[in-house]
């Protein structure tokens, strides 16, 4: 594989973080609707690990280390809209999930993400609510993901380029609002949970993009964000795996600002 295609792999496994995907389509608002998760394609040899410049401490309390990402399995059943069927356990795993979620207005801390082709990456991000995120890759990864409230920009330090997606497009988006009541959100298709985790499914069609589906994963015990993993339309899965947590922390806005004009294509 050549230096060109890796980083391109990464700009495309990076977007599926956040945006809906782009793998294989030359815009973002182009994608085919698939059911099924499918089965991840061949990692590929040695995986590139990335991560972020200027680092700020994470945590007030122990460092904790990696955690091992939760992966999915690809031959799933896809949930069915049955929100109105939920029983009284499941209606009151989702108002706590809500709860909690909608608490965090700041949230800072270190992940692990397990690509579609099963390659593991690590990094910081930085969250303020609404809207604003910062995913930065461990080197020597180029690349960085911001969303601003509006937009959220793909930039690989290296080539020079920042790809613009609209933020309403991004499953995530649920995460990043100020208020969530999953009571009330008619995406939401499955509530499960055992002595580990609280799962919430979200599923987004859009006619144009397909579907896309998040599932948040809360600890049961502690009631902390855990791991989310993205399902882009093509069936693909992005899972991060969230740790180091910081609620308290203040984060400094210039984190989230997107720069329209300091980013050029290269000359070919």
């Amino acid at each position: 594989m050549t230096e060109q295609s890796t980083h391109r792999g990464l700009r495309t496994g990076l977007a599926l973080l956040i945006a809906t995907s782009i793998a294989g389509f030359a815009t973002p608002a182009l994608a085919q609707n698939v059911p099924v998760p499918k089965p991840a394609p061949k990692a590929r040899e040695g995986g590139v690990q990335m991560s972020a410049q200027d680092k700020v401490p994470m945590t007030t309390g122990a460092t904790q280390a990696p955690p091992n990402p939760v992966i999915p399995n690809p031959n799933r059943n896809v949930p069915a809209n049955v929100f109105a069927t939920f029983d009284a356990n499941q209606k009151a795993q989702a108002a706590r999930v809500s709860s909690y979620l909608s608490s965090l207005q700041t949230l800072v801390g270190n992940f692990v993400q397990v690509g579609p082709d099963g390659s593991k990456t690590k990094g910081d991000f930085y969250i303020q609510k609404p809207g604003k995120v910062r995913f930065e890759y461990d080197d020597p990864s180029p690349i960085a993901i911001v969303a601003d409230g509006s937009s959220l920009a793909v930039r690989d330090r290296k080539l020079a380029t920042q790809d613009i997606y609209p933020l309403s497009q991004t499953p995530l988006r649920f995460l990043l609002s100020d208020r969530i009541d999953l009571l009330k959100d008619t995406n939401v298709v499955s509530v499960t949970a055992d002595d580990v985790f609280i799962s919430v499914t979200i599923e987004e069609k859009q006619a144009l993009i397909g579907t896309s589906r998040l599932m948040l994963m809360v600890g049961t015990k502690d009631g902390q964000l855990k791991q989310w993993t993205v399902t882009d339309p093509q069936g693909y899965d992005t899972t991060v795996a969230v740790y180091n947590l910081d609620s308290s922390k203040k984060v400094d806005p210039g984190l989230f600002k997107i720069d329209f004009t300091n980013y050029i294509t290269p000359a070919n």
